[in-house]
C-alpha cells in the first residue's frame, strides 16, 4: 500500500470517528434530510446563512458508512465562510472527482481529495456525495432527497 492511500485511509477513518460539525444549528435558515436507500445511510444537514449568503454555520446529524461520515466532516469543515454560488462550484468540482476516471487531483479540493479513490467503486460514489445532494436540497429547499 502506497504512503498516500495509507493517508487517505487515515483523514477518512479519523472523520469517521471524530466526525466534526456532528450538531444541530440553532438557529438554522436551511435543513434537509438525505437518504441512501442502497446501504441505508441517512443525514440530517442544517446550516445558516449570513446576511452576505455565506455559510456561516453547517453541521450534519445521522448514521452511515466511513465513507459517507467521513465525507459529510470534511464537507462541513470546507464550506464555512463560503457563499452559496462557492458551494455549488466546489460540489462540481467534488462531483466530477468522484465521477470522472479521467478526473485529476485538485488541490483546490483540499482534504476532499481523499475520497477520489470512490470512483473506483460506483456503489461507493452514492455515499460519498449523499451530504453534497442533501446540502443542494437544503439550498434549495427541497426538504429532503435520496440518491436513488
Amino acid at each position: 500500500m502506497s504512503d498516500l492511500r495509507e493517508l487517505y485511509q487515515e483523514v477518512i477513518l479519523d472523520h469517521n470517528k471524530q466526525p466534526r460539525n456532528f450538531h444541530g444549528i440553532d438557529p438554522h435558515d436551511h435543513e434537509a434530510d438525505g437518504y441512501n436507500p442502497l446501504c441505508g445511510d441517512q443525514i440530517h444537514l442544517e446550516l445558516r446563512l449570513d446576511d452576505e449568503g455565506r455559510i456561516e454555520d453547517i453541521g450534519f446529524q445521522g448514521q452511515g458508512c466511513a465513507i459517507s461520515t467521513a465525507s459529510a466532516s470534511i464537507m462541513t469543515e470546507a464550506l464555512k465562510g463560503h457563499t452559496v454560488e462557492e458551494a455549488k462550484s466546489l460540489f462540481d468540482r467534488f462531483h466530477h472527482l468522484v465521477t470522472d476516471d479521467d478526473a485529476q487531483p485538485d488541490p483546490s479540493l483540499g482534504k476532499l481529495g481523499v475520497l477520489a479513490g470512490v470512483r473506483d467503486y460506483p456503489m461507493r460514489v452514492k455515499c460519498a456525495t449523499l451530504a453534497w445532494h442533501t446540502l443542494q436540497a437544503a439550498l434549495e429547499e427541497k426538504g429532503e432527497v435520496t440518491t436513488e
